[in-house]
């Protein structure tokens, strides 16, 4: 597995990477490559900084569970207290209509809905200019990209208040917008800021001390520098840096869906999946119950609206959505058994974990993801962890 990554190194797809695999108490990293791509770039660490995008989605998920055990969010309980902004939505007759061409909603939106990202908004997966809404989720700035979300939480949660949403809640699965919402609501039903919340509740007890939304002067050092693919001549460019990296500064929306989001490193996002495969607790502390950590690996979307819910080309083939991630539900190349529980990231990031297998990997790369190659590295990291087991 590290030949093989090294390889992708040593080609220049990429400066440098962290892969981790672990099963039990055996670990095995490969730290390759350099942090940059200038000669002045420093090795790649073990504990090197990462922005990690969508990998905090089951995150967010946990840190909304920890209120439903709480008692302070019910599950199948409505969002209006919380979220008054989407109280009494008008839904579009069809995606196709216009903005004006409504229905009422046919009941109110859920936690679960935002969990199983089916509470009736998200990316529209069309060319630009396909539907009217897409262009009105642009003008309200809520859509859905690697730029960070600018506007406050409370400012970003009155511009998606001004939408209609494209369909009942519960009826589809659109991907990414729920977890910016979940981020908002945990912060509003918890009483503290989102980043605090992460941080008190989830952070500290897991020992997760470099997982954050931003990286202080003393930490800058470790920060990987993140690329995105020049498309006329192919050629990696740097695109944040960490002499002036937007992640020197607290954001101005701790993002729960990961655009801006965190930055993080192996050996914390290895402490998060141990928790998940030890069912819930971390050496002698329950972060959460076994019975929330099996939801958040069981497939919620029945077959129907996967049928009915585009996404890239076969996703939907072997795979299931859960709380916060995708659930193998047969074998599907990668690994051999039903079960495997995990996201990726924008840059290129990677995370899952097998409890059949009892194995945690994790691909950490900062290169944008921008086309099918940096999806087949993802893939060939995946086969390659389970290829090490057998030997």
């Amino acid at each position: 597995m590290t030949t093989a990554l090294r390889g992708h190194v040593e080609r220049g797809d990429l400066p440098g990477l962290v892969a981790l695999v672990a099963r039990g108490d055996a670990v095995h990293v490969a730290a390759l490559g350099t942090q940059g791509l200038t000669t002045s770039s420093p090795p790649m660490r073990r504990d090197t900084l990462f922005r990690v995008a969508s990998m905090a989605k089951p995150l967010t998920a946990v840190a909304t569970l920890l209120l439903v055990e709480e008692g302070k969010l019910a599950l199948d309980g409505s969002v209006d207290r919380w979220l008054p902004e989407l109280a009494d939505r008008r839904v579009l007759r069809r995606p196709d209509s216009p903005l004006e061409d409504t229905v009422p909603a046919k009941r109110a939106i859920t936690v679960r809905d935002l969990l199983t990202l089916r509470w009736g908004l998200g990316a529209v997966m069309a060319p630009p200019g396909t539907y009217p809404i897409q262009e009105a989720i642009r003008e309200a700035r809520v859509s859905a990209g690697f730029q960070a979300i600018t506007d406050p939480p409370d400012e970003y949660m009155r511009r998606m208040g001004t939408l209609p949403l494209i369909h009942q809640p519960g009826e589809r699965w659109m991907y990414h917008t729920g977890y910016e919402v979940l981020g908002v609501l945990v912060a509003r039903a918890s009483g503290m800021r989102f980043d605090d919340f992460l941080r008190e509740r989830l952070f500290v007890p897991l020992a997760m001390k470099d997982t954050a939304f931003s990286v202080p002067v003393e930490k800058r050092g470790r920060l990987s520098t993140a690329y995105a693919r020049d498309p006329g001549t192919g050629r990696l460019e740097a695109w944040d840096e960490p002499s002036n990296s937007f992640w020197s500064r607290p954001p101005a929306f701790p993002s729960g869906g990961g655009q801006g989001g965190l930055v993080s490193t192996a050996d914390d996002f290895l402490a998060f999946g141990r928790m998940l495969l030890s069912a819930g607790r971390h050496g002698d502390t329950r972060l959460l119950s076994p019975a929330s950590i099996e939801a958040m690996m069981t497939d919620q979307i029945p077959s129907e609206q996967k049928d009915a819910s585009p996404f890239y080309p076969g996703f939907w083939d072997a795979t299931g959505w859960g709380f916060g991630g995708a659930v193998t539900t047969r074998p599907d190349g990668i690994s051999p058994t039903a079960g495997r529980y995990g996201w990726g990231g924008g840059y290129g990031t990677t995370f899952f974990i097998d409890p059949r297998q009892d194995l945690t990997a994790l691909l950490l790369t900062q290169r944008r993801v921008q086309g099918p190659e940096e999806g087949a590295l993802a893939l060939e990291f995946s086969k390659d962890a389970y290829r090490a087991l057998e030997g």
